[in-house]
């Protein structure tokens, strides 16, 4: 009789939303720490509470009933001998009513409200009285379904049992320790065990401030850890980079590169000069570049782009340019063949075009053309990086707006080097410009270039905050525009009604606009189209309403943020932006980036809402605030970083797990240079500490950097 086969090992609910949330090793759990803490500490009596404590109270269930009115919830009086309180439940299972029966000994913890029915407990946590109280506050830690409090509780305290939480700093470079020259002071100092251990179990009598703000020694010793974490595996990426081999790429003299810059309409601002060099510079060395191109809109990163292609072509490889956007990628593709294409034809040389909504007929020939070589320039979207394009000899990938693009995607993009095993360099461009410490710490791997200037004829753009009830004075204004022969954009937030949010959307938008302006006329006598784009439309659709609008021949495009980056079209002076509160501050940016083109003055209409509310939000208000106050897109970065943190300029640079949970880049600079200092001296002199630093904080994460 042959044997069974063994039975395989069997994942509870609980264990597998463990991993959900990434807490495979004893590190992971001890790093989760909790979002807030309850003191389950002491027993108040109801007679000493105020209005609004959260407090725990030990009391006799004297009444329970179950009323309908105004709605079904289940109701318990309870008495403690000081004074009664109601507790009340609109959600309860009958195990929980079975506990509450009149005569029970309970303990409740919850926020005591008052009133003219006396004292308050809307749905308390609660369970039987007895037993002995709790010495530290109690964690609530952050959770999925499936994974109750107290299973993770236990977890956590399994784990730091369990892990080596051993210090991996060299004793004289601890923070704050007398032989660190930095200014930063943690005293006293914890260690990591301390820190770890008092933060999952702090004592009651600490000022919760100080660990809500993580100020706290024990929340400045795992934030300095972390930055440093973050500044090592930043810099392993970038040494690792260093032995890596790519083509060495120079431009030849009377080659394409000059060819490029004597055909130029314009001449180059002295930002692009320096920075088209530092790329040249890079190019022509035999490691692969990493570097981001950061400039506000209308800086001019497409010609830099373009001399860049120009070089990696003349020395006879290809370059593939992907953007996140069909109608970004048209862009890059119309001015690309106009000021390339002349300068290739001669040469025997191509340029393709790669989406998604390509007739198949189309794509066999393009890709026919990269795989051949003949397509010495490969511009498209993601369908750049699918499989079945096969690039001959790749040496440039050029990303714009990278922050759109997820860590898998720019790796994809880098395999399709197929010549000698070598890497291709890597030029990421952004017109979100990254605010220093940010710069310091997530792109520390990075070499960065800056367009600080913009071209000549650019004329700032004036910002107005209008509210929604003056609608009308907006589209008179709009009418006025036409009638001097400019364009208009409308933005909106949605493309079709959403009960959920109570926003005007862009097909209802559309539809109003058509009728308010039917008698509007512009140039002099052409009637005036209101046209719509968002990106749902099919793609022929939105490429005959692009080409209908930078032709001239639609005065108003209704649009959805399909047009936050890359539509250049220099006759349109005005952008009214719908609902701007609920636009971020960098999108908010990008789109006023849409208008000031041209030599007309241009402006940008921000029109608010504040629904039911009295007034805006503070988050709305500082946005929209920055935005009438500055045009600086440096500024507006700064501030974006202080309102949201930092995922507005990452995207998906750690592929959806954040190189930082603890630290704040806002209010932390000082431990971040800290880390910056000590990182290359720990890689250099204490290597096996250093790897096992990274390893303790980030596991597999730190692969992410590679990309």
């Amino acid at each position: 009789m042959l044997d069974a086969p063994p039975a395989k090992p069997t994942t509870s609910p609980a264990q597998k939303a463990l991993l959900k949330l990434g807490l495979r090793r004893d590190i992971d759990l001890a790093l989760h720490l909790p979002l807030r803490y309850e003191d389950e500490t002491r027993i108040v009596r109801l007679a000493d509470v105020r209005e609004g404590d959260t407090v725990q109270i030990e009391a006799t269930v004297t009444a329970c009933e179950v009323s309908f009115r105004p709605r079904r919830q289940l109701l318990v009086t309870v008495d403690d001998g000081s004074d009664t309180c109601l507790l009340r439940f609109f959600s309860f299972y009958p195990s929980q009513q079975k506990a509450l029966a009149v005569g029970a000994r309970i303990r409740a913890r919850g926020e005591v409200r008052g009133g003219f029915g006396g004292l308050t407990m809307m749905h308390p946590s609660f369970r039987a009285a007895g037993g002995e109280l709790p010495t530290a506050l109690t964690p609530v830690y952050p959770t999925v379904a499936g994974l109750p409090q107290a299973y993770l509780r236990k977890a956590v305290l399994g784990a730091l049992a369990h892990a080596d939480l051993s210090d991996t700093l060299p004793a004289p470079e601890l923070p704050g320790s007398s032989g660190n020259s930095s200014k930063i002071s943690l005293q006293p100092l914890w260690s990591l065990r301390e820190s770890l251990s008092f933060l999952h179990h702090p004592a009651p009598d600490v000022a919760l401030a100080t660990l809500e703000d993580h100020s706290h020694p024990a929340w400045q010793r795992l934030k300095a850890e972390e930055l440093l974490a973050q500044q090592l595996s930043q810099l392993q990426a970038k040494r690792a980079r260093e032995h890596l081999r790519a083509p060495a790429l120079r431009p030849r003299r009377g080659g394409l590169h000059e060819k490029l810059l004597a055909v130029l309409p314009f001449a180059l601002t002295g930002a692009q000069c320096r920075v088209s060099e530092e790329i040249a510079r890079d190019l022509a060395q035999p490691a692969p570049m990493h570097r981001l191109l950061q400039g506000d809109v209308g800086s001019g990163k497409t010609v830099v782009a373009a001399l860049a292609a120009a070089i990696c072509i003349d020395a006879g490889w290809q370059c593939a340019l992907m953007a996140p956007t069909e109608i970004l990628a048209e862009q890059h593709f119309r001015k690309l063949i106009g000021w390339l294409e002349p300068l290739l034809a001669p040469l025997g040389l191509r340029t393709a075009w790669l989406t998604g909504s390509q007739k198949a007929k189309e794509r066999r020939e393009m890709l026919a053309l990269i795989e051949s070589g003949e397509a010495a320039l490969v511009i498209g979207t993601h369908a750049v990086i699918q499989d079945k394009v096969v690039f001959k000899r790749l040496a440039l990938a050029i990303i714009d707006e990278q922050h759109r693009f997820g860590v898998a995607q720019r790796l994809a993009l880098r395999s399709k080097m197929t010549a000698d095993a070598q890497e291709p360099h890597l030029l990421m461009m952004t017109a979100t410009p990254i605010p220093r410490t940010l710069a310091m710490s997530y792109y520390a791997d990075l070499e960065v270039s800056t367009l600080d200037e913009l071209p000549p004829g650019r004329t700032p753009v004036v910002t107005k905050l209008v509210h929604e009830s003056r609608r009308d004075e907006v589209i008179e204004r709009i009418r006025a525009q036409l009638a001097q022969g400019r364009q208009v954009y409308w933005v909106c937030p949605l493309i079709e009604e959403s009960e959920a949010l109570d926003l005007v959307n862009a097909t209802q938008t559309h539809a109003a606009l058509s009728e308010a302006l039917a008698g509007a006329r512009m140039n002099g006598g052409k009637a005036t189209m209101v046209g719509l784009l968002h990106s749902r439309m099919p793609a022929a659709e939105k490429r005959a309403v692009m080409a209908l609008f930078t032709g001239g021949q639609m005065g108003v495009l209704v649009s959805t943020t399909v047009i936050e980056v890359g539509v250049d079209v220099p006759n349109a002076s005005l952008m009214v932006i719908e609902h701007a509160e609920r636009f971020g501050l960098s999108q908010l940016h990008q789109l006023r980036g849409r208008v000031g083109r041209g030599a007309a003055a241009s402006a940008c209409v921000l029109l608010y809402s504040t629904g039911e509310a009295p007034r805006l939000g503070e988050t709305a208000r500082a946005r929209l605030k920055a935005m009438v106050e500055t045009g600086d897109g440096f500024e507006i970065a700064r501030r974006d970083l202080e309102i949201r943190g930092p995922g507005e300029f990452l995207g998906a640079r750690q592929s959806g797990a954040p190189l930082l949970r603890f630290a704040d880049l806002a209010l932390d600079a000082d431990l971040l240079d800290w880390a910056r200092q000590l990182a290359p001296q720990m890689l250099d002199q204490h290597p096996e500490l250093a790897e096992k630093h990274v390893q303790r904080w980030l596991g597999g994460r730190a692969e992410y950097l590679k990309a």
